[in-house]
């Protein structure tokens, strides 16, 4: 016979609840498209005071318990209430059938502004004056719910691949089988990537940029890519940091650590950087990995400009 405190223990029965909420423009869809694809039940822009209904009909999964419920709401959800949802999620959490656990999402007020105006879309609690009043009025109205939160992520400095990475780590079901590893290159002149778990800087080598012909090109064309390779300091570099690789991910695998980002920066993101990437990439996959790639700054126009407008590199 099973023992019934086995049961109240393990708490595979019990239904996981995450309440994503935060600044407009902090990342709330990615991080629902995420949870998505990692397969959870998502419901955004949802009446939080119809939660009670909402988490009693969320259908089982038939093995393992039930299906986790993302839900995803701000400051434009119909009735809402930072104080009575608060109020609400404790009474919820006072049931021993829920796992309940509420995410905020921040970001900076300059760097909410200047989402909003790069995309052009008005602040919803701006009506006809700037954007800058709808970010300060929200960020007054969310405080306490912001406070109160369980879980905080401050997305000022990520882009949208550095969110979706947080929130896999965050969130998946459990840790891969096997090491995951993101390969990508950036540009400095629009920051670190702020997840990054080794950079590499390359500026070091002769810039492609200060030649007319390759400047429009990118680190994935192959005129670029010679170009670079002629640099008398490439070549050992590329192998001792490949052999660094080696030595490193195993042990890393070894430690349990489940994810590893591996960055190359140079000063634009769209010659050196892009191309050592490349080839850092192809020689996991020949030692036997499986790296995704990512090209942060690759179609940056703003990245030349301020390249551009930089003294040249000896």
């Amino acid at each position: 016979m099973r023992d019934e405190s086995e049961d109240e223990g393990n708490g595979s029965d019990k239904q996981r609840v995450l309440l994503v909420t935060g600044m407009l423009g902090a990342g709330k869809t990615t991080v629902l498209r995420v949870l998505e694809d990692l397969g959870w039940e998502i419901v955004d822009n949802f009446p939080i005071r119809l939660l009670d209904g909402l988490i009693e009909s969320t259908p089982e999964t038939g093995h393992d318990g039930r299906t986790p419920l993302a839900i995803g709401f701000d400051s434009r959800t119909r009735g809402f209430n930072p104080q009575r949802i608060i109020a609400q999620v404790k009474a919820l959490e006072g049931r021993g059938n829920i796992e309940l656990t509420t995410l905020f999402l921040d970001c900076s007020s300059k760097e909410l502004e200047r989402r909003y105006n790069e995309t052009r879309r008005r602040h919803a609690l701006a009506s006809d004056a700037p954007v800058s009043t709808g970010v300060r009025a929200e960020r007054e109205v969310l405080a306490p719910l912001r406070r109160w939160a369980d879980l905080l992520i401050d997305t000022t400095e990520f882009s949208a691949n550095d969110l979706q990475r947080v929130i896999r780590e965050q969130f998946a079901s459990g840790a891969p089988e096997e090491l995951t590893i993101t390969v990508s290159s950036f540009g400095f002149s629009r920051g670190m990537p702020p997840v990054a778990d080794l950079v590499f800087d390359m500026r070091f080598l002769e810039n492609p940029h200060w030649n007319p012909d390759l400047r429009p090109l990118t680190g994935m064309d192959q005129a670029v890519g010679d170009h670079i390779r002629k640099d008398p300091a490439y070549a050992e570099a590329f192998t001792r940091i490949r052999d660094l690789l080696f030595l490193l991910l195993p042990r890393y695998r070894a430690q349990g650590k489940a994810y590893v980002h591996i960055a190359f920066g140079c000063t634009g993101g769209r010659h050196r950087s892009v191309f050592t990437a490349e080839q850092i990439a192809a020689a996991l996959r020949e030692a036997g990995f499986s790296p995704t790639l990512l090209h942060r700054n690759l179609g940056s126009r703003a990245a030349d400009l301020l390249e551009g407008g930089l003294r040249r590199e000896k």
